[in-house]
């Protein structure tokens, strides 16, 4: 992105009000991805991106991306009493790559990809990318208003689970052999599911995760469709077309654990913020992950946030 001199402003609270704040605090907001992570809207007549991030144990936190050469020093955020940090940046726009500068209680600072960030930068890279997920139009209506017949109690249910990175790979003059993208998918595995009568498809988990050997058991981006295979749009259009064929989509969903990659939740503010502080609460050695602690309401927003 060609880097320009940003200015920013606090988040207005029309956009993240006091009851948000409340609903997550309380553990009960069911639509957190709305408020929290990266949006393209308009304030005080002026498009841009408001951020929000939940960091209550920082002693700071900046916004750093291609648009400022990745300097701590130019877009600080502004705290509130909820623990969640906020900035709006006239004439930012889509594609923009970002990561929240976390400056924690002892000093140490860190690097964090957004936990509800919608998209990720291919690995190995872990920034996450600013994008506007209305743009895509959806036309599985005729699915949508069927579904219920389509999955109910006295109907035959046939599930295809699959991995995709495996499910077949092709030449590629830069790699040697290479996974599908989701409309290579969408064009090879739909009808091969139609021909053999497969009613639904259950995908292995499809977020965001930095290690392939985890088949995408340890998620780094809870909210980002892996980039792997493509953009978030291409990932509705393999979903999309799915329906348009009659067929379900089930995705495995990773509520257990999470990675310790430096990018990711683990110590996300300097604190075991998404996970227990007690080694034999908070981490699976038999994974080398942590486990998500919760009892804490702002975590059981994210996941309940994640799930819906």
């Amino acid at each position: 992105m060609q880097q320009n001199s940003f200015t920013s402003q606090p988040v207005s609270p029309e956009w993240l009000s006091d009851f948000d704040k409340y609903l997550i605090g309380e553990g009960t907001h069911e639509r957190t991805y709305e408020k929290l992570g990266a949006h393209l809207l308009s304030m005080n007549g002026k498009a841009g991106v408001a951020f929000a991030v939940w960091a209550p144990n920082a002693r700071k936190v900046s916004l750093i991306g291609d648009f400022n050469e990745w300097g701590s020093s130019a877009h600080p955020m502004h705290p509130s009493d909820s623990g969640i940090w906020t900035l709006f940046i006239p004439g930012l726009t889509e594609h923009a790559v970002y990561k929240y500068h976390i400056t924690a209680r002892d000093g140490q600072s860190f690097d964090k990809s957004d936990p509800y960030g919608f998209a990720m930068e291919e690995r190995p890279k872990t920034g996450s990318v600013v994008v506007d997920l209305d743009t895509y139009q959806w036309e599985d209506d005729d699915w949508i208003s069927s579904r219920e017949q389509h999955q109910a109690l006295e109907r035959p249910l046939s599930i295809y689970e699959v991995h995709l990175a495996s499910w077949k790979k092709i030449p590629d003059k830069k790699w040697g052999r290479r996974y599908l993208s989701y409309r290579e998918l969408a064009d090879t595995l739909i009808p091969y599911i139609l021909e053999t009568g497969y009613t639904h498809i259950e995908l292995l988990p499809i977020a965001e995760h930095p290690f392939d050997g985890s088949w995408g058991y340890q998620v780094l981006g809870f909210f980002a469709p892996t980039s792997r295979f493509g953009t978030p749009a291409d990932c509705m259009y393999f979903i999309d077309q799915c329906h348009q064929n009659g067929i379900g989509v089930i995705l495995d969903w990773v509520p257990a654990h999470f990675p310790k990659d430096g990018a990711g939740l683990n110590l996300f503010d300097g604190t075991h913020l998404y996970a227990h502080e007690h080694p034999l609460q908070g981490e699976q050695p038999d994974w080398g992950t942590m486990i998500f602690n919760y009892g804490r309401n702002e975590v059981r927003s994210f996941l309940i946030s994640n799930a819906l």
